[in-house]
């Protein structure tokens, strides 16, 4: 019905205008707690297809990426949706508006976004009160993750102290941390993925997170030596774990819109995201955990990248396009994959590329739950 009937509608409107619609119906169901419990009983449950994630317990590996509620104002309706993890963010630590309107377009021919929002968003204090309520609700179907930025106007070399910030905020808040250094859409900030600067921020935020995991959202943009390298100082630094990736600045698909600024996602993402996950995979052998991002639109995109040492795998525009059946659609999907290969798990499939290819047992398959 979404694809056939509600999509037609909403992509007559404004990207971002479609965005806020479907945001506040999401508000709306999450002021209803029972029937977002009722609902989330009704998604399809299958112990095999439970993952472990930095020590975290997922009941399937279909994550909500950043960027969708951006305020926490929505949590309990995306979980009622099915989603194994909700990510939050990005969160600054002052509000601010984001970059001007229009900032939001889509490609439909091509399954496609491009955004250049810039980290709007209500800032942490505002986000502490919404998780705080999810907290005291005592309802936790799965980890919620806060995606962390700077503010527009925090000068480069003062950027650690925004990321501390938020952390020091938030973490105590929410199951894990997310470092966004990655994001194309606010001036200079994917300098902070140079070696030494990250380096820095990532031992800041690792002790500032009160013991939660952190990840490192990653660019698809990068060089597969600069992905090596990234690989070795999150590891050096303490962090727990990448995300791979956020958009892209390439425009691998001719549009009228493609020549608008922003980041691209969605379908012609996948496989530029696909060689930065395997790449960071291949170089982490088992010592970070991985998170994929990045042109999933199908469960056998999902499916791509668990075989590519993905233990969990976000959507973003996969939802929009897929809309609210997505996830229950994919996990019933993604079960017939694993059956189809022979996979008693999930666990038993992430990283099997790796593994045929020689790069070999050390990549983690945690247990299924």
């Amino acid at each position: 019905m979404y694809r056939r009937l509600v999509r037609p509608l909403l992509f007559r409107l404004p990207a971002e205008t479609a965005h806020h619609l479907g945001l506040w119906v999401l508000r709306a169901l999450s002021a209803l707690p029972g029937l977002c419990r009722w609902l989330r009983r009704r998604i399809p449950s299958d112990v095999a297809l439970g993952v472990e994630l930095a020590g975290m317990k997922l009941e399937h590996p279909l994550a909500l990426a950043a960027g969708f509620d951006k305020d926490a104002v929505a949590v309990p309706a995306l979980f009622a949706l099915g989603f194994s993890a909700v990510e939050v963010g990005t969160i600054t630590p002052r509000p601010q508006p984001g970059n001007p309107r229009p900032r939001m377009f889509r490609l439909p021919e091509h399954a496609a976004l491009i955004n250049r929002l810039g980290f709007n968003n209500r800032g942490a204090a505002v986000a502490v009160r919404k998780l705080e309520a999810w907290l005291d609700a005592k309802w936790s179907p799965g980890p919620v993750g806060v995606n962390l930025g700077k503010n527009k106007d925090t000068p480069l070399e003062a950027a650690a102290a925004d990321y501390l910030a938020c952390a020091q905020a938030l973490a105590p808040r929410a199951d894990y941390v997310v470092v966004n250094a990655s994001s194309p859409n606010t001036p200079g900030l994917r300098r902070l993925q140079e070696p030494e600067a990250l380096g820095a921020l990532l031992a800041g935020v690792k002790r500032a997170a009160a013991g939660k995991p952190v990840f490192l959202k990653i660019a698809p943009d990068l060089e597969l030596e600069a992905v090596d390298e990234i690989v070795e100082v999150a590891v050096a630094s303490g962090a727990d774990g990448l995300i791979a990736t956020n958009t892209t600045v390439a425009r691998p698909v001719a549009h009228p819109l493609a020549g608008e600024a922003g980041g691209l996602s969605g379908a012609p993402l996948a496989d530029q995201a696909l060689a930065v996950l395997a790449r960071a995979a291949a170089r982490a052998r088992g010592r970070l955990a991985l998170i994929a991002s990045g042109g999933v639109m199908t469960a056998e995109d999902v499916y791509r990248r668990i075989r590519a040492g993905a233990s969990a795998v976000q959507l973003y525009t996969g939802f929009i396009y897929g809309g609210p059946g997505t996830v229950p659609r994919m996990v019933k999907e993604l079960a017939a994959l694993l059956r189809r290969d022979g996979f008693a798990s999930v666990s038993a499939a992430i990283g099997a590329d790796l593994k045929e290819a020689g790069v070999a047992a050390t990549v983690p398959a945690g247990p299924a739950i």
